[in-house]
C-alpha cells in the first residue's frame, strides 16, 4: 500500500479546468500545498478564481507554466510532490476537423510527458489520472452487445477510433498508455478516475464544457422540438473532485474507479429542470423518433453512425468500487442539475 505524506505538495495539472477548480478548492480547504499548472499563470481570466481561493483558504497554491506538448515542462511543478493529479486533457466534441491533432495526439503525448516526468522525479509515489467512462465503453450499443447489465472497471472501449467517437478514443489511448508506463517501473502507482458526464456549478467564470453546452441547449429553446433518446451516465463535479482526493490519500486505492452517480436520458434531465422552473424556459417535452434523428444528424453535428449506435440504447455503469473503496456518497442528480442550471441562468448564459 502507498502511504502519502500530507505535508508534501500535490501537483494538479490543468489547474484552470472545470474539475480541477473544485479539486484545488478542496485541497486548499484541507490545508494542503498545491502546485497547479496552467498555460499562462499571468492570464487573469483563467486564474483569478484560483488566486482568490489561495487568499481565503488555509492551504497554499503555487501556479506554474506548463504545456502538455512540451517535453519536461512539468518538471519544476512536480519537484517535491508525492501525488500527481493529471487532469489536463483536450475536451472537444464538436467542430473537430483534425481529430488526431486536436484530440488524440495532445491527450496521448500529454500523458506521456507528465508520466515520464514522474519517472524522473524521485518524490512521486502516486499518480491519479482523470480518465473517463468513455475509456470503458465507446457506444451505448456496446453494453447490449456485451450481454452485461452495466459497464464495470473491467471493461475497455474497443469500438472508438479517430474517425468515430474521437474524444472517447483519445481518452482510451491515453489511459492505456498510462497503464503501460506504470507497469514499466515500480516506484509510483497509478489510480484512474473514470467519471461520466460531469455537471454541477463551476468555480471559474465562463467555464466551458460539453455538459454546460448540453444544459444551455436544453434551456435556450434549441431543443424545444424534442431530444434524441440518448442516455448519459452523470456525476457531480464535486464528487469527481472528492474521488481524486480519496484516490490520492487512501493507501488501499488501486486500479480504475467508475465515478458515475446514475444514468439519465436527455428527456429525464429536461423533466427535472422543468419541475424546478415550470414555464420559465422552453425545455423539450418529447423524445424524437430515431429515424428522424438519424436523418437530421449531420445538421446537428452528429454522425449517423453515432445515432445508430447510441440513440435508443440503455447505458448503465456500476459505481460499487467508488462507493466501497473511495467512500463516495454522490450528490442527488436533481440537485446537481438544478444548481448547475441556476448558475448558468444567473450568468445569463441561458
Amino acid at each position: 500500500m502507498t502511504i502519502i505524506d500530507p505535508q508534501a505538495p500535490i501537483l494538479v495539472t490543468g489547474a484552470s479546468g472545470y474539475v480541477a477548480g473544485w479539486l484545488i478548492k478542496d485541497l486548499l480547504a484541507a490545508g494542503h500545498t498545491v502546485h497547479g499548472t496552467v498555460r499562462d499563470p499571468d492570464k487573469t481570466s483563467s486564474v483569478a478564481h484560483l488566486r482568490q481561493m489561495d487568499q481565503t483558504a488555509p492551504g497554499t497554491l503555487k501556479l506554474f507554466q506548463a504545456d502538455l506538448l512540451q517535453e519536461g515542462s512539468f518538471a519544476e511543478a512536480m519537484a517535491g510532490c508525492q501525488v500527481v493529479m493529471h487532469t489536463a486533457s483536450p475536451f472537444i466534441l464538436t467542430g473537430i476537423t483534425d481529430p488526431q491533432e486536436q484530440l488524440v495526439r495532445p491527450a496521448l503525448l500529454g500523458t506521456e510527458n507528465v508520466l515520464e516526468t514522474a519517472n524522473q522525479t524521485d518524490s512521486v509515489r502516486r499518480v491519479v489520472l482523470t480518465s473517463s467512462v468513455v475509456a470503458t465503453v465507446g457506444d451505448a450499443m456496446d453494453l447490449r452487445e456485451s450481454g452485461k447489465n452495466a459497464i464495470t472497471e473491467d471493461d475497455w472501449n474497443t469500438t472508438s477510433n479517430a474517425e468515430h467517437q474521437p474524444y472517447a478514443y483519445s481518452k482510451t489511448v491515453a489511459e492505456r498508455r498510462a497503464w503501460e508506463m506504470v507497469n514499466n517501473q515500480d516506484r509510483w502507482d497509478l489510480v484512474t478516475i473514470n467519471p461520466g458526464a460531469v455537471f454541477g456549478p463551476s468555480l471559474a467564470p465562463g467555464s466551458k464544457s460539453a455538459s454546460i453546452d448540453l444544459l444551455v441547449q436544453l434551456g435556450d429553446g434549441r431543443a424545444k422540438m424534442g431530444v434524441p433518446a440518448l442516455e448519459l451516465g452523470i456525476v457531480d463535479v464535486r464528487d469527481v473532485a472528492q474521488a481524486h482526493i480519496q484516490a490520492a490519500f487512501r493507501p488501499e486505492a488501486k486500479g480504475r474507479y467508475l465515478t458515475c452517480n446514475t444514468s439519465l436520458t436527455l428527456m429525464q434531465m429536461a423533466n427535472i429542470l422543468r419541475g424546478r422552473y415550470a414555464g420559465d424556459y422552453p425545455f423539450p417535452t418529447r423524445t424524437l423518433p430515431k429515424p428522424l434523428v438519424w436523418l437530421a444528424a449531420p445538421m446537428a453535428g452528429l454522425t449517423r453512425d453515432y445515432v445508430s449506435r447510441n440513440v435508443g440504447f440503455d447505458l448503465r455503469f456500476d459505481n460499487t468500487r467508488s462507493k466501497e473503496d473511495l467512500g463516495l456518497g454522490y450528490y442527488p442528480a436533481e440537485q446537481t442539475l438544478v444548481e448547475h442550471f441556476e448558475q448558468l441562468a444567473a450568468d445569463h448564459r441561458v
